[in-house]
């Protein structure tokens, strides 16, 4: 293979407007969230993770889990639900059958506030998906996104 491949000259267009796209879509929910309710991104994300456990056989993540899901190393998570908690957000306690693990749970003012900002990252990432729709570049990802959405049962969805 050749620095001018057609294949992977295609393959490297595809990843530069996947990154554009998220990009844009970050771009936008961060500063709606922001604007309207105080939170970054990352700290939405990780009040929506958080706030889908359960206290049944494997309903709670352990830090790895909470990590992946945001898209963080372990211990940028770790600071991060240490800023959410000293906000009165976010709680921590001890495992009760493992007392080396330590639970992470959205308090009541946490589930309030995702509750209020829900509506508009849903709003933002809806607005940012139709201005790309209209970018040849970027429609067929917007499809694709699309098309996952209808493919995702209705109560693993999150409400818009």
């Amino acid at each position: 293979m050749t620095a001018t491949d057609p294949t992977m000259t295609a393959l490297a267009h595809s990843w530069s407007a996947l990154s554009l796209l998220h990009g844009r879509i970050e771009g936008r929910i961060e500063s709606a969230l922001q604007a309207a309710h105080g939170l970054s991104a990352r700290e939405y994300s990780l009040l929506d993770v958080l706030g889908r456990q359960h206290d049944g056989e494997g309903g709670h993540l352990q830090m790895r889990q909470v990590a992946d899901s945001v898209v963080l190393s372990q211990s940028a998570t770790t600071r991060l639900v240490t800023r959410l908690e000293e906000r009165g957000l976010l709680s921590r306690y001890l495992c009760p059958t493992d007392r080396r693990g330590i639970y992470t749970d959205v308090t009541d003012a946490g589930r309030r506030l995702l509750e209020e900002a829900r509506p508009t990252h849903n709003s933002a990432l809806r607005e940012e998906l139709d201005q790309a729709a209209a970018q040849p570049a970027l429609a067929p990802l917007v499809d694709a996104i699309r098309r996952l959405q209808a493919n995702t049962p209705p109560d693993s969805r999150q409400a818009s």
